[in-house]
């Protein structure tokens, strides 16, 4: 199983990325699926995620700046992010869950069975 995200990049404030995770040996539409972000010095944090019945869910920061969305033919889940800050400089990571309780655990990172390895955003003032 392998989770791997790209995307990322050097981007100004106010500029937009958008990264991609694409799963290999798994179904991703069985799932449902994640992006978290880590700073240096921080700990991981919930960014937004995706259920498998396409229910999102953000992290007040990001919400109605970052777009998750999903793609189930094409194994893939995005996340479009907008107006760029530079709080929003880390490594972002996508993660995929089994778990029967989502709506209740999506923010917590032991609800999630596979990580991808990262993709650094980094967002210049």
């Amino acid at each position: 199983v392998q989770l791997q995200a790209s995307g990322g990049g050097l981007v100004q404030a106010g500029g937009s990325l958008r990264l991609s995770c694409a799963a290999s040996g798994l179904a991703l539409g069985n799932y449902h699926a994640a992006w978290f972000r880590q700073a240096p010095g921080k700990e991981r944090e919930f960014v937004a995620g995706v259920s498998r019945s396409v229910v999102t869910y953000y992290e007040d920061t990001v919400n109605g700046r970052f777009t998750v969305s999903r793609s189930n033919t094409k194994n893939t889940v995005y996340l479009q992010m907008n107006s760029l800050k530079s709080e929003d400089t880390a490594v972002y990571f996508c993660a995929a869950s089994r778990t029967a309780s989502y709506s209740a655990r999506y923010g917590n990172t032991n609800a999630y069975n596979y990580w991808g390895q990262g993709t650094l955003v980094t967002v210049s003032s």
